[in-house]
């Protein structure tokens, strides 16, 4: 059973003042009875008056209010062919006009329901192999920010988060989101988990970031799955339940800080190479044809290690490559 606490969101569209939207409507309204009342005007010869058998001005404006309103007294009438053909063909077709524009506010909601629902529809149909983002905080934005940057379209990516505040953020970056606990299954269920390729759990607490890897597991044995935590003694326990990376914040940060006493420009290096699009780029790929049974070094360009069946061996531990192996190794943008 889905959680009800968990609403899936959709990237949100350009907002539209209620008070905005009905000066709209009535502005709408009155150009039709002015356009209409200028045509009962040069037709009203073809009319006749109930009174006095004649049509003035202000009598136009009385028939084309009681006409486009659907009173219809019947006090004044069209009596020649012009007249009826321009009722018939004119008046009639913006009388419907006026009364949709009247009830638009009503007919408004009900499409916007209609439209949301096809949209999530479609949505649920289309989804699949996309990336979860679980959190929406700092870690979370700079995490889809370097999706983004590596080529994953806005609409194959989905924030999930508990914080009504910031899936709304979310939305308005136009990324589909989940408002939900990210420790239930319940809530990827809603973010159809079972579909996805990757997670990227970026919540706060370590013990959260637990309980949410153990319940994407149960759903989805097959995702990548990579984690942060604030501690390195959580480390273990995210890999064991079920985490294939995992970054530890206060441990990599503390080593930057030595790291930047001894030699600054050793973490500028460091910065560029985690920050994909300019300078030096850390990149993975697939081994070539032509590179095979090739040392790493020999390769003309800098690699920095090899991925094999699932291990990552330094480049001075791969004696020659194998089919299969990928490479991470270092690029270099201008």
């Amino acid at each position: 059973m889905v959680d009800r606490d968990a609403r899936l969101r959709l990237p949100a569209g350009r907002p539209v003042s209620p008070l905005r939207a009905i000066a709209l409507r009535l502005g709408l309204a009155l150009l039709l009875v002015v356009v209409c009342w200028a045509v009962v005007v040069l037709e009203r010869d073809g009319y006749r008056d109930g009174a006095d058998g004649t049509l003035s001005v202000l009598d136009a404006l009385y028939y084309t209010t009681v006409t486009l309103s659907t009173t219809g007294y019947g006090d004044i009438v069209p009596v020649t062919d012009g007249a009826r053909l321009v009722n018939a063909l004119f008046v009639t077709p913006v009388r419907i006009l006026f009364v949709v524009i009247l009830v638009g506010t009503t007919i408004q909601a009900l499409t916007e329901r209609s439209r949301k629902e096809f949209r999530l529809a479609r949505w649920r149909a289309r989804m699949h192999d996309h990336v979860l983002v679980l959190g929406y905080g700092t870690k979370g934005r700079n995490a889809v920010r370097e999706l983004r940057l590596k080529g994953t379209p806005p609409d194959r990516i989905l924030v999930v988060d508990r914080n009504p505040g910031a899936t709304a953020d979310a939305s308005r970056d136009g990324y589909l989101c989940v408002t939900g606990d990210v420790t239930r299954s319940d809530t990827f269920v809603t973010a159809l988990a079972e579909r996805a390729r990757t997670v990227v759990v970026a919540v706060d607490r370590d013990d959260t970031a637990i309980l949410a890897t153990l319940a994407l597991r149960r759903l989805n044995p097959r995702a990548t799955v990579v984690a942060t935590a604030r501690e390195v003694e959580h480390a273990d326990l995210l890999r064991q339940s079920g985490a294939d990376s995992v970054v530890v914040t206060s441990e990599t940060t503390g080593r930057l800080l030595g790291l930047a006493a001894g030699s600054p420009a050793s973490v500028e290096v460091v910065e560029d190479l985690v920050s994909f699009g300019t300078g030096l780029d850390l990149t993975e790929r697939v081994v070539e044809a032509g590179e095979v049974g090739a040392a790493p070094g020999s390769l003309g360009f800098p690699v920095l290690a090899v991925v094999r069946e699932g291990r990552t061996l330094l480049f001075h531990e791969v004696a020659a490559l194998q089919h299969g192996d990928r490479l991470l190794l270092v690029t270099g943008r201008s």
